[in-house]
């Protein structure tokens, strides 16, 4: 299993959705900030949102895993091998991600239970 690098490419606000279903003041996500970068595998990064983890950890399990050398899916979504762009599921304040594979090696830094 290969770590994937995990870079937040954008914040977003609907300011039309924000304005007729958010509470006042709403702004993008507090959480994650354009440019951070975080490495995941089998197990969500530290500091890394909730909600965004559950939203793109398929795509980074199967990229750990060696999905996407070619190209995602059948080719009719992204175009350069080894990369996915996913966003969180927030549908007010979407975070848009770049996931890509790395060659890096991942490691089990736990004791398995028995």
């Amino acid at each position: 299993m290969k770590k994937v690098k995990i870079t937040v490419l954008k914040t977003t606000l609907d300011k039309e959705l924000a304005k007729e279903y958010g509470v006042e003041g709403l702004t993008a996500c507090p959480m994650l900030k354009q440019g951070q970068v975080f490495y995941g595998d089998y197990a969500k990064p530290e500091g890394f949102c909730d909600e965004a983890w559950k939203a793109i950890y398929q795509y980074v399990f199967a990229l750990a895993h060696g999905a996407g050398k070619e190209v995602f899916y059948y080719g009719d979504w992204i175009r350069k091998p080894g990369v996915a762009i996913c966003s969180c599921n927030d549908g007010l304040r979407p975070v848009i991600f770049k996931l890509e594979a790395t060659e890096e090696q991942s490691y089990i830094d736990y004791t398995p239970v028995r």
